[in-house]
């Protein structure tokens, strides 16, 4: 699915470029969360926020090349990786007008925020897992935890804790009106709770901003 998702998008900007190791890097064995399922949900609900935008099918190919690469380097050095994807993707589409475009939205989930309205798209789709439904939060929870198995358990706790607390003080958590009507509601609902049982911790972290 991920190669069928970037030969559409690639066709539609009038490209033939192949997608390379994009599989083999969302298969890695250390990706808990971070894997191929979690870039397929991107890609649809990017989708989904872009086709209720009333984006062109050219804006919708961007977004989706974009999703697709975003975390095609995961090493877990936060801001490293994204800028690493970015270079991955822009050299995978050399040659296409739009290269830096992806490129560009790549770089944005590096601290998540944006005032273009079209990179908002993709950093809501990102965060829809926090939106979803106890069981399947738990789940990405759980997953996330063994990405950072390496962790010692109150080191975790504190920048677990650090992390969830950034996301639940944005009002609104995300920009575009079509993913706070969808999951602004739940996720701060998931994000309470998770903080709740981590109990009112503080401190530094490394474990950067992503969620």
């Amino acid at each position: 699915m991920l190669e069928v998702s970037w030969h559409d998008a690639v066709r539609e900007l009038g490209g033939t470029h192949d997608p390379g190791d994009l599989a083999e890097r969302y298969a890695e064995p250390h990706r808990g969360y971070h894997n191929a399922d979690h870039v397929l949900a991107v890609v649809r609900d990017v989708n989904v926020l872009a086709e209720a935008d009333h984006r062109t099918a050219r804006e919708r190919a961007v977004l989706t090349l974009a999703a697709l690469a975003h975390d095609v380097v995961y090493d877990g050095k936060p801001g490293d990786d994204e800028r690493r994807s970015a270079e991955w993707v822009r050299e995978r589409l050399a040659g296409l007008p739009e290269a830096d475009d992806v490129a560009d939205l790549v770089l944005a989930t590096v601290n998540h925020t944006s005032d273009d309205p079209l990179t908002c798209l993709l950093l809501d789709a990102d965060l829809a897992i926090l939106g979803s439904d106890p069981a399947t939060y738990e789940l990405y929870r759980t997953a996330v935890r063994t990405e950072y198995a390496h962790v010692p358990d109150d080191a975790w706790r504190i920048g677990r804790a650090n992390v969830l607390r950034t996301l639940a003080q944005r009002d609104p958590l995300y920009v575009t009106p079509q993913a706070r009507d969808r999951w602004e509601a739940r996720a701060k609902a998931n994000l309470a709770a998770e903080l709740s049982s981590l109990g009112d911790l503080g401190g530094l972290s490394d474990l950067g901003d992503r969620p």
